[in-house]
């Protein structure tokens, strides 16, 4: 009998905001895979730490970050192979991934690997968006207005475009991409209606207005909401 893979979204860092099913497929699974930098500890590890069983076989799939193109498949193409084995053995494995597996989390680039030859469960978890949302008391977006989600490192052009006609918009990954995100609000008078968060639901949790950000300080755990009725759920 082949093991199964499980997907296991760990959500945005606080670790109560941990699902039921990934902590009891998570304690179940004598294998378990995460995303680390090529030196130092593993976010998604780190969230899960108090959980993790004696004797689990731990499998980080380290991840260089700086420079050249991101995912790189090699990495991935090596994981695959690892947790292939594992399976071949009969071992399950749950692999954690921050926020939910499929909303930009790097297991999709597992999934695409090995869900053909594979059985793969993917179990949903507390995304960065919702999170942000609710440490702003602010909620995404109300009634029939749409939302936009935004990749920082896109050109200023599309965001200018995108962010345009957005009734309400998140602004992902921005990091070091923050200055040019400034700009493009400010170009479109959204500034007023945006909000800034960093490490949202951790203990050094972030939220400062746009203007006061300094921008050589914005981690890649940052995020920028927008919405331009912001009042829109109110009576």
């Amino acid at each position: 009998m082949t093991g199964t893979l499980f997907g296991l979204g760990v959500g945005p860092g606080d670790p109560e905001l941990l699902t039921l099913k990934a902590l009891r497929l998570l304690r179940a699974s004598p294998v378990v895979a995460y995303p680390a930098p090529e030196t130092g500890d593993s976010f998604a590890r780190s969230i899960v730490a108090d959980h993790l069983c004696n004797g689990v076989i731990e499998v980080p799939i380290r991840i260089p970050i700086a420079g050249g193109a991101f995912p790189d498949e090699t990495i991935y193409d090596r994981a695959a192979k690892t947790l292939s084995e594992h399976l071949a053995a009969g071992r399950d494995i749950a692999v954690l991934c921050e926020g939910d597996p499929f909303f930009y989390g790097s297991f999709m680039y597992l999934f695409g690997r090995l869900a053909a030859t594979h059985k793969v469960e993917v179990v949903p978890g507390v995304s960065s968006l919702m999170a942000c949302a609710a440490v702003l008391g602010a909620p995404l977006s109300a009634r029939n207005d749409t939302l936009a989600v935004l990749p920082a490192p896109l050109p200023a052009k599309v965001l200018r475009e995108r962010l345009r006609d957005a009734e309400a918009a998140a602004i992902i990954k921005v990091g070091r991409h923050f200055e040019k995100v400034r700009g493009v609000l400010n170009e479109l008078g959204l500034t007023d209606c945006a909000h800034y968060v960093e490490r949202a639901t951790l203990e050094n949790q972030r939220i400062v207005a746009i203007e006061a950000v300094d921008p050589a300080t914005v981690p890649y755990f940052s995020l920028i909401l927008v919405h331009r009725r912001g009042s829109a759920w109110r009576p």
